[in-house]
Order: C-alpha cells, then structure tokens, then sequence
C-alpha cells in the first residue's frame, strides 16, 4: 500500500474496543492501513483495507482443494462457515462473488431514515445487522437463531465490519482454530498483530506447510511482551477458539503482570538466559529422521501462560522434572543455571520471597554426613521433598542426626515454615528447596552415583544462541502491508 500519512484523520471511524475478535481486528486494520492505532485510521484506509479483505477471500474462494491457496479458505471457513465466501453454495465466479461480498463492507448511507441503532462492538450508530454468516463466533449451525423475534442481527458499524473480517489477519490462525492477544500494553497487541500478519500472507502464498513444524501463538506473545520496557506490568491473554460448524469451544489462557520483568532480568544476566537456553533445549523432540517435530522455544513459551480452567503446566513443575529424573543428570553449570532460571522466576514473576538456604544447608549436610550412603539419604530426601509433613519429619531427623553426631546445625523450626506450613505458594518452595539441595551436593562433590552430567560441544554452541527465537524463523519486516 502507498503511504497514507499525509491523508488527514477522521476520528470515530475506527475504535479498538474491549471486545477480544473486534480489537484483534481493529489492530490488524491498523497494521494494513501503516497507522499507530486503530484511531488513526481513516475512512479512505478502511476501503482500501476491505477491498483487500475482498480480493483475498475471493481468491481462496476460487482456489482448488488440496492446493497452498486453499488453505487461506480453511481459515475464513473456521471464522464465517455460512458467509458467501465459504458456503457450498457460494459463486463459482469471482466477479459474482466479489459483487456479493463488496456490498458487506460499504459505507452506511446517511440519511435520517438509516444507521439508528448503536454498533454491538464501539456503540457508534450503525445502518447494518449482521448475524452468525459474516461474525465470528456468534452463535452455531447447532442453533438456528438466538436473537429476539423479528431481530435480524446484531448493529455493526463499517469500521467493525471491516474489523471483524481483518481477524484472520492480525490472529495467529490454524486450519480451525484462531488465537487472538489482549494485553494492558497496545505495542504488545500490535507486535503480535504485525507477526501474524506476515505469517497470513505466507499461508496465503505457500499454505500452511510453510509454518514451522511445533509453531504456537504463545512465543508470539511472549516476543511481543519481551519488547516491552521492563518496568511494564501488562498481563496478556490468548483466547483460541473454534466454530466451524461444528460444537464452538473456547480456551483462554494468561501470562501474569509481572512476565515483561521476568523477561527483562532473565535476558539481562547470564546464568538464568543460559538455564532457558537449556529448557528450550530439553522440551525440543526430533523425529527418526532427526527433523523437530516439537518447538522447544515454543513449548517453554507455552509455559509463561495459565488456563483460565488450571488446566496448564506448571512452569516451576517442569524445570523440577527437567532437574530430578536423575541427580546426576546434569553438571555443576547447568545445572545452576536451572536452578537460577526457576528462582528468577519464583521472585519476579510469582512474587515469591524464598530464604532456601539455611534448610538446603541442612539436608545437603544430613546427606553428605548422616548415617548410611548418601546415594541412600539422597533418595530418601527425594521421597520426602514434595509433602510438608514427610519433608518436616526429615528436617527434624536431619537436625537430631547432626547435633548428635557434634556437627554445627545454622537453622531451625523457624526457618521451616515456608516449607512445612499449607499455605499459598508453599509447594513452590519446596520444589526451589530441592533444587538448591542437589545443587549444593553437586558443588560439594559429594557421590551419590559412577555418572557425571557433561555437555558436548554441539550442545554448547546451541546453548549460546539466543534465547526466544527459533534457529528456523525468517524475522524479516514486522510491518504488514497491503
């Protein structure tokens, strides 16, 4: 598209509001039209803007099945599956089809006889109803209709008209299923926007065999929100859902406020970036031909986001089971680097305050001294490590064990409750308790079994390339155009 900049604004004729698919839709207009907000936009942008919308549905339209231009149709399908661009009835003729869809997006006639309801989505005054063929996720063919008697649909101004069919555009789109951002921070909106924007015109030209193999919304996100200055406390969140006339579900997930900080200081100092080189790293699965068949960067972006449902994985809970398979697993290094990564995350994300040191000094010293093997005490600890009263039994063993033996005990009941009481954020603790122990009986030397972590030279030199950014991703311009 030309530049615009000089075309003078009209306001009110774009407004990004609270509603997930408007604002997504509304950005996007943003995006295309090269404007810095959905605000800028103007009543020329919006029909340059939808003649694009027009062209390209048109042509997914006419494509072939089982061709790359197709799959463009899957996605307008999974968003409009009775609209007259994705009916099995539709026009075989992209002349007659783009007559019939130019109509949708016109801009309201003036007159006082037109445009007297307020527009569903902004409130501004409206001359169109729409219903469930051209908006998203309004409603199923499992209903026939749940508006009033005598209501054809719902008011929806030019500017939301538009904006509802510039979704797929500015979401992060799947054969059937749209992921769309909301967040406290517009540049993280419009980050993610930009991106999504690329990627659409590349699924349109190449379809969606060009995507990465393991590619999700969620690093999207989370490279949108890593932009952010690191005093931002903006929480995002993802609502993917689905409605191709099929059951429609909806799944929303969430990052925490303070995740913009989190990024900031991890990027900022080296041993926690190292432990999240590490985890993308371990979450990353090759198939028999040695080809990714899951994104580590991907799922350890997944990570940084909660369901709404607590139908999520833990972040604390993964780099626990990435560090406990088996003691030895890892070597001093890394395995501090871990260790690091989660206790960043516990502190600046979660807010946690953990003092785990007097009591990882005392299991550390119990399982290099106590009675028996350490190899025996340390699988002993590791039963225990996860419950409060299994671990409260062994701290007191622990301190009997050594007062009598005549070893100095630093810690006491006192330093226990942040381990032992059922309270929030209690769990969490005691998974940075264990890994502090099997780091301080790894920096000590003490032998609890014949193998030693070690890393290779490939893995080294994958461990030191940037956090965040998968090794296969063209970055390329970050601004859509039309």
């Amino acid at each position: 598209m030309d530049s615009v900049s000089g075309t003078a604004v009209v306001p009110g004729v774009l407004t990004a509001t609270g509603h997930p698919l408007q604002r997504a839709g509304a950005w996007a207009v943003a995006v295309l039209a090269r404007r810095a907000d959905p605000e800028e936009v103007t009543a020329g942008d919006l029909g340059r803007v939808a003649a694009v919308v027009v062209e390209d549905a048109v042509r997914a339209a006419m494509a072939e099945k089982n061709t790359a231009a197709y799959d463009w149709w899957k996605v307008l399908f999974a968003l409009y599956p009775n609209s007259k661009a994705t009916h099995s009835k539709r026009p075989r003729d992209a002349a007659a089809l783009r007559e019939a869809l130019t109509p949708l997006f016109a801009a309201d006639a003036e007159g006082s006889s037109t445009a007297e309801w307020p527009c569903t989505f902004c409130g501004v005054r409206a001359g169109a109803v729409w219903a469930k063929s051209t908006l998203p996720m309004f409603d199923t063919n499992m209903a026939l209709n749940t508006l009033p008697p005598n209501v054809p649909g719902w008011p929806v101004c030019r500017g939301c008209r538009i904006a509802a069919w510039s979704l797929p555009y500015g979401a992060w789109v799947t054969a059937g299923s749209v992921t769309v951002l909301g967040c406290e921070a517009a540049g993280a909106e419009r980050a993610f926007v930009a991106r999504n924007i690329r990627e659409a015109r590349r699924i349109m030209q190449l379809g969606f065999g060009a995507r990465r193999t393991g590619a999700r919304p969620e690093l999207n996100a989370v490279r949108a929100l890593r932009a952010l200055r690191s005093d931002v406390q903006a929480a995002a969140t993802l609502w993917t859902f689905k409605n191709d006339n099929q059951e429609p579900w909806l799944r929303v997930v969430r990052t925490r406020q303070s995740l913009a900080h989190f990024l900031a200081v991890m990027d900022s100092n080296a041993e926690p970036r190292r432990g999240w080189r590490l985890l993308e790293l371990s979450l990353t699965r090759r198939g028999t031909d040695g080809q990714v068949v899951t994104s580590g960067p991907d799922e350890a972006a997944r990570l940084l986001f909660e369901a709404d449902d607590s139908h999520s994985r833990s972040f604390l809970w993964t780099l626990h089971r990435l560090l406990h398979p088996r003691e030895d697993s890892w070597n001093v290094r890394d395995r501090a680097a871990l260790a690091r990564l989660a206790l960043t995350y516990a502190e600046e994300t979660l807010g946690m305050k953990p003092h785990l040191e007097p009591v990882a000094t005392l299991v550390a010293d119990w399982i290099e001294h106590g009675s028996g093997s350490p190899r025996g005490r340390l699988a002993e600890y590791r039963q225990a490590a996860l419950n409060d009263y299994h671990l409260g039994r062994l701290l007191s063993t622990a301190q009997f064990r050594l007062t009598l033996d005549g070893r100095p005990v630093a810690t006491g009941p006192e330093d226990w409750h942040q381990f032992i009481e059922r309270r929030p954020r209690a769990w969490e603790h005691r998974m940075l308790l264990a890994s502090r122990v099997v780091q301080l009986i790894q920096e000590r030397g003490v032998k609890v079994s014949d193998a030693a972590g070690s890393i290779d030279d490939e893995t080294e030199r994958l461990v030191e390339q940037p956090i965040l950014e998968p090794a296969d991703e063209d970055l390329g311009d970050e601004m859509g155009e039309m």
